[in-house]
């Protein structure tokens, strides 16, 4: 110590006989070095080991599948019509309730729209025509099968074609007399038959015509019961003509309606996903349309035959929703989250504590300081959290991730700050050290 401030001593001495410019530019050099020698300083601090940790927790872990859809139109039907010419009237409104075969509006008919409703009346007709010959014809038949019927028992119970105790002779039933009132009998049975399956059809047919009938009738209907929806007809709209590529009249719509089921969303899984997923299973669901807000719903359908696109194969699911809402419309985008796992009270940790060493995974501990390296087996995970099935108590502390430092930044800063001037760094070991020397 004495070396030193006989040495401070000698710096000071010589120092008061420098030059002005001198003693300056001694002074800024002192700056820089003690700017540099801070800064050093400073770094190897910063530079000091630095963990993120977690704690192990028991908790429950959710495994889900994410994929995307819409919400599909399965639970309202579009009210279309064929027929041309301007409204009249409007029997609704929306949000107005309806039965199957209700009117929603009555049209004025065009020259077009005339004739072909004279067309689609005329096929009716013509099917309830069919029908009824269809009907008539079937008494014909019945009548001619019981004829034949009678005439046949008439023999089969004669003594000649059966014995006294009503059993059949065989032997005689073979001879002409007896083949041919049966083969009649037989043969009336079948036409009746025959006739009964022509109704069937004429019926459908007839159905069919009416369908079609009221399409182009001046007076549209409802074709199934709800709630109107999307009308945006006015007394004096014109309605034109519509003309496929066919060139078949096309129908036109021209309003929903919604039914009380609840809707359904068609999602698309990947094949990865799509063998994880079952009938059933529960379905947490967000729309863009509805921020802030959380549908739940269900798996009701698996399409496992599923289809290509750009070469990118995707299966589509159907997911009912739990409970309904006039917020939710055909064809919005939706986002679900399909839980295909879920597991209660074990020990869960981040994910990203876990290592793969040798094919055995590995944590982080840090215990009193140190850092400890534990074999663990795991189960499920959902990429974000994982269970710990054993090797790990709950309230363990881990390392998630280390930041390195240099073991050789002190030894740099000593280096570093010796003084330039060589004053200090005398003979020997007595010399004066800068920060961090030994």
């Amino acid at each position: 110590m004495n070396l030193f401030l006989q040495k401070t001593v000698l710096l000071f001495k010589w120092y008061k006989q420098q030059k002005v410019y001198t003693k300056i530019i001694i002074i800024l050099l002192l700056i820089v070095i003690s700017w540099f020698t801070y800064t050093k300083i400073t770094s190897a601090k910063s530079k000091l080991p630095q963990y993120q940790t977690a704690t192990a927790e028991k908790g429950s872990i959710i495994v889900t599948v994410s994929a995307s859809g819409i919400v599909s139109a399965a639970n309202s039907a579009s009210v279309t019509t064929q027929t041309s010419g301007v409204v009249k009237k409007i029997y609704v409104n929306n949000g107005h309730k309806v039965q199957s075969g209700d009117p929603i509006a009555e049209i004025d008919l065009d020259m077009d729209g005339k004739q072909r409703a004279s067309q689609a009346l005329s096929s009716y007709q013509s099917a309830k025509n069919s029908l009824d010959s269809a009907k008539a014809n079937l008494y014909t038949a019945q009548s001619t099968m019981l004829t034949q019927w009678k005439s046949y028992m008439d023999i089969a119970q004669n003594s000649t074609f059966q014995n006294s105790d009503k059993s059949p002779k065989t032997d005689q039933r073979q001879l002409t007399e007896f083949m041919v009132p049966n083969d009649d009998w037989l043969a009336a049975e079948a036409k009746y038959k025959i006739q009964q399956s022509v109704i069937l059809q004429t019926q459908t047919s007839l159905n069919s015509a009416w369908a079609s009938y009221q399409q182009a009738s001046p007076i549209i209907y409802s074709p199934i019961s709800g709630t109107i929806s999307g009308l945006s007809l006015q007394i004096g709209s014109v309605l034109t003509s519509q003309t496929g590529s066919s060139g078949n009249s096309a129908s036109q719509r021209i309003a929903n309606i919604i039914t009380d089921a609840t809707p359904v969303i068609t999602v698309n899984l990947t094949q990865i996903d799509a063998p994880k997923v079952k009938s059933d299973m529960k379905s947490t669901l967000t729309l863009d349309a509805i921020p802030g807000k959380t549908f739940t719903g269900k798996i009701i359908s698996l399409d496992t035959t599923g289809s290509i696109s750009s070469g990118v194969t995707s299966y589509p699911a159907a997911i009912k929703l739990d409970t309904g809402t006039d917020d939710i419309f055909p064809n919005m985008s939706v986002q679900a989250n399909i839980i295909i796992d879920t597991k209660d009270n074990i020990i869960i940790i981040p994910s990203s504590a876990v290592q793969i060493q040798n094919g055995q995974s590995v944590v982080r501990t840090l215990k009193n300081g140190k850092i400890l390296e534990v074999t663990v087996e795991t189960g499920l995970t959902n990429g974000t959290q994982t269970e710990i099935s054993s090797g790990l108590s709950e309230g363990e502390v881990l390392v998630t991730s280390i930041q390195q430092t240099s073991s050789n930044a002190a030894s740099r800063i000593n280096n570093q700050t010796q003084s330039p001037f060589g004053v200090f760094s005398g003979g020997g070991g007595g010399g004066f050290r800068g920060v961090g020397g030994r």
